[in-house]
């Protein structure tokens, strides 16, 4: 991370608990979040419980917070398959809670860590805070994670849902409307900026300065409509534009993505990137003309809320986004990017044809991507939200008594 440290508030604080599998250096999203937004709100006195990774020791050696690593594995044997996850989670929680007695506990998902913060929240008289993302309500759907994801949401005393989609899927559970605070995902303003240097990228694909590259990022997975983006391209071409289109990520859909590239007969034109450094990632989106990440739901799984989009719009770039899930948080439609049905490889194709056509619309809608980035999205101001919450424990002491009690 080439950020450095920013705290929202001089004060001391009491000591916080942390529990998330998803922490830096694991790749995603969120574990970039909770990386960030942490280590902007406090230092020692943060301790975060998180999975033993590769590279885990070089990352955490001159982290500002308290990191303890632990093993968080699934054993097909056990039921359910997490069960040891939870038991590494509940002793290690519970033992650092009787050494430091934190004021509260943040848990970053609903489960495994919601459920076992609850457990600990409860003995120790504490309250609990639980991160909502969005596809573990409407995709999880097996009846033991369902009554456990339900029974932990109706019972934290703070619930931070990340977007206004995530929001309404809480309150479909029963969750009380008071608990729940609205709070999106960030960028690092500073690292993701306009007019990076990017040629050498763009060399590395073949391409000339004149043609035109579409980009996505994100894990390869069926509902991030990277398909029907390679679909779009196909009429792209066919009308006479040149361009290339990349994808940054790794996941299950690898061999279906180039099979579909194949028969589409643009495979020459798909660019399968995979990881990338750091560094190069905020190159990459300078690299493109168009963000795409036209993301669609497919049995229950949805977007929560993307935050590949604030980051492209942070480096100025105009975006396409499905319009299912929680993508209405990220992007302003007609303002910042469009959204688009991500079903239809035609709405798909219009969209990217007007950006790669109209290069005054491109330009003006990635001006206001960044400008909402500075005002509405750099970490500062999410750490700022974040810390609100733990600024306020008697407030959510009182939530807390106030629910029945296990």
């Amino acid at each position: 991370m080439s950020s450095p440290n920013r705290r929202s508030g001089g004060a001391s604080q009491p000591p916080l608990l942390v529990l998330t599998e998803l922490f830096l250096p694991t790749k995603g999203g969120t574990a970039v979040w909770f990386d960030e937004v942490y280590r902007r709100i406090g230092g020692k006195e943060i301790h975060v419980v998180t999975a033993d990774v590769p590279g885990a020791a070089e990352h955490d050696r001159t982290h500002p917070n308290s990191v303890h690593r632990i093993r968080l594995t699934r054993h097909w044997w056990l039921r359910p398959e997490s069960l040891g996850m939870y038991a590494k989670l509940f002793a290690r929680s519970l033992a650092l809670h009787r050494r430091h007695h934190f004021a509260a506990i943040h848990a970053g998902r609903v489960l495994p860590e919601g459920l076992v913060g609850l457990a600990v929240a409860r003995l120790a008289g504490i309250p609990l805070v639980i991160y909502a993302h969005g596809e573990e309500i409407t995709g999880w759907r097996t009846p033991g994670k369902h009554r456990a994801k339900v029974f932990a949401f109706r019972h934290a005393d703070r619930i931070i849902a990340n977007s206004g989609f995530t929001r309404g899927a809480l309150l479909e559970l029963g969750v009380d409307t008071a608990r729940i605070h609205m709070i999106h995902p960030g960028v690092d303003v500073e690292r993701f900026r306009p007019a990076l240097p990017n040629q050498d990228l763009r060399a590395t694909l073949g391409m000339s300065a004149t043609q035109h590259l579409v980009l996505s990022v994100g894990r390869l997975s069926r509902r991030k409509g990277f398909d029907n983006t390679i679909r779009a391209l196909t009429l792209l071409r066919a009308a006479g534009m040149d361009v290339h289109y990349a994808v940054i990520g790794i996941g299950p859909d690898r061999q279906y993505l180039q099979d579909i590239a194949r028969e589409c007969a643009v495979a020459d034109r798909f660019h399968l990137v995979g990881h990338v450094p750091a560094d190069d990632l905020p190159r990459w989106y300078c690299a493109a003309d168009v963000f795409a990440m036209p993301n669609r739901q497919i049995g229950g799984d949805n977007e929560g809320f993307g935050m590949v989009f604030v980051e492209a719009g942070a480096c100025g770039r105009p975006v396409v986004a499905g319009r299912d899930g929680g993508t209405a948080d990220a992007v302003v439609d007609g303002v910042t990017g469009f959204r688009v049905d991500g079903t239809s490889t035609e709405a798909i194709a219009d969209a990217l044809r007007r950006l790669l056509t109209e290069p005054e619309l491109a330009q003006s809608m990635g001006k206001r991507g960044r400008a909402r980035a500075e005002s509405d999205f750099s970490w500062h101001s999410v750490a700022t939200k974040t810390r609100a919450l733990w600024d306020a424990p008697q407030a959510a002491d009182l939530d807390r008594k106030s629910q029945a009690s296990l």
